[in-house]
Formats: structure tokens, C-alpha cells, sequence
């Protein structure tokens, strides 16, 4: 498998940003998964707008390279490794941040998991696994988050990474059943959460040259880029620019959305991350 994925820590520290200096300084951000891929770079670019971090993850030593770098930076950074499937856990993850900061401004729900295969193959485990992350881990979340601030009698913002979801996602299903109810889990509850003035929005990137990206065949990973009209991966910076305008105030009138960023992939190709069938090939005459 190829290692040539992702950007690193020197890139997203100086890579250029979309939002002016200082945009977020004061506000305390929870980002999970961030010990790499799309969630590392969520937080690179809030710390860079100044805010402060909360970001947590099973692997102790990715998150530990992360927060160091951000530190690099200037941000106060605290670190939390955990599973967002264990709601005990990420109870306590919010109950640490909010003794240390005082507060949590915006969530971003990126923590999250799959794997390709075809969906007659799952087993019970795999399938659960996927589910269990992927939707009631960012549910634990949410639910907790907007606990926090009810509690407090102050409003929010939370952003959930998904998928392209529209149009189906042959290879993960798991996933795209997990993401779809995220998504109107996620409308929901901006429904219900307004009164408490919490913004509820997702982000949905598309093909991102990730580290994620090493989990899927050479074959997938060469086609993969023919699936959108840009016939190219986008970066992980085009995702953390569109988190970092739809979760503050550039976003504020912005709630029970899906902010898709993708390349056109919804509107013209498809996405296969396991071998197409023959059945689904052109055979010339």
C-alpha cells in the first residue's frame, strides 16, 4: 500500500488558510479523531484561528504528535484518549473539558471507521463495529455536548463529518447506513435543539487524499479520481475550510445542513471502493 497519502504536520501548519487570524481565538473546539487524516487537519486549522483544542482518540501516541505540533503553533491544547463508542467515556471527556477550559464552544464530530467489502460479506462483527462508531459514537457526542450546554444556558455548534450518502456507496454499505442516519439524526436535531440555540450541520467530503485512503486497493485508489468532475482527489484542507466556515459565525444562520464537498461526485460519478462487477462494465458490440 502506498504511504504517499495525507499532508504533514509542516504542510498544515503553513499551508495557506481561508479565514482571517484570530477568527476563532477565545473559542474552545472538541475534535475527535484527530490524531490523523481529516480530523488532524480540523484542528491545525482552528488552532491556527486561534482557538483552543480538546482533541481525543484511541491512538495516544498520533495524538500526542498532533497536539505537539499544534503547541508549535501557540494553541493550548488538551488530549484525551478514548473511544467515542463508550458513552461513560465520553461523558468524562466533556466533564475534563469543561473543568478545564470552563467551556466548549463547537464540536466536531470526525471520529469514525470502515472498511471495504462487499455487503453479502459482512459479518456481525464488522457491521456492528462500523454502526456502533459511526453513528451512535457520534450520538454519545452530540447528546453530550448539547447536555453541556443546556445545562449551562448557552448555545453551540456542532459539525458531524459524513459521506456522500445520496446515491449509495457500493462497498460500504455499513457505513453509508451509519452516515445516512447521522444525517437525519443530525436534521433532527436541529430541529429540537434550536430553542436551545444549538446549530446542528454536517460535512460530507468526498474522494480526500487522506491516510484514510490507504485502506482501499491500488486499483480503487488509481480509478477512484474518474468518479468526480474535478477527475481528482481533494485535500484534507478543503474539508477543515468548510468546517471552520459552517461551525462559527461566518455559518451562523446555517443549521440542519449537509455541506457536501466532493468535486461533483453526487451529480456524476460513481464510487466504487471494492472491484466493479462485470455486470455493471460497458460491453462493446
Amino acid at each position: 500500500m502506498s504511504d504517499g497519502f495525507g499532508r504533514s504536520n509542516e504542510e498544515l501548519a503553513t499551508l495557506p488558510i481561508s479565514l482571517r487570524d484570530g477568527y476563532y481565538r477565545d473559542q474552545v473546539v472538541v475534535v475527535s479523531g484527530a490524531g490523523s487524516g481529516i480530523g488532524k487537519a480540523i484542528a491545525f486549522w482552528f488552532a491556527r484561528l486561534g482557538a483552543k483544542l480538546v482533541i481525543c482518540g484511541r491512538n495516544i501516541d498520533r495524538l500526542a504528535d498532533t497536539a505537539a505540533s499544534l503547541r508549535q503553533l501557540g494553541a493550548e491544547v488538551l488530549t484525551r484518549q478514548m473511544t467515542i463508542r463508550d458513552p461513560d467515556q465520553v461523558d468524562a471527556l466533556f466533564a475534563v473539558a469543561w473543568e478545564h477550559f470552563g467551556s466548549v464552544d463547537i464540536l466536531v464530530n470526525n471520529a469514525g471507521g470502515q472498511f471495504p467489502q462487499a455487503a453479502i460479506d459482512f459479518s456481525p462483527k464488522g457491521w456492528n463495529a462500523v454502526i456502533d462508531t459511526n453513528l451512535n459514537g457520534s450520538w454519545y457526542m452530540m447528546q453530550a455536548a448539547a447536555r453541556r450546554w443546556r445545562d449551562a444556558g448557552r448555545g453551540g455548534s456542532i459539525v458531524t463529518i459524513v459521506a456522500v450518502v445520496s446515491r449509495g456507496m457500493p462497498g460500504l454499505a455499513h457505513t453509508c447506513a451509519a452516515r445516512a442516519g447521522v444525517i437525519h439524526l443530525s436534521k433532527t436535531l436541529a430541529i429540537e435543539w434550536a430553542p436551545l440555540n444549538i446549530r446542528v450541520n454536517c460535512v460530507a467530503p468526498g474522494l480526500i487524499a487522506s491516510e484514510g485512503m490507504n485502506v482501499y486497493s491500488e486499483d480503487v485508489r488509481r480509478d477512484a479520481p474518474n468518479s468526480n468532475l474535478m477527475k481528482r482527489f481533494g485535500q484534507v484542507e478543503d474539508v477543515a475550510n468548510a468546517v471552520c466556515y459552517i461551525a462559527g459565525p461566518a455559518g451562523s444562520f446555517v443549521t440542519g445542513e449537509v455541506l457536501v464537498v466532493d468535486g461533483g461526485n453526487q451529480v456524476w460519478g460513481d464510487q466504487w471502493t471494492i472491484p466493479r462487477p462485470d455486470y455493471f462494465r460497458s460491453v462493446s458490440s
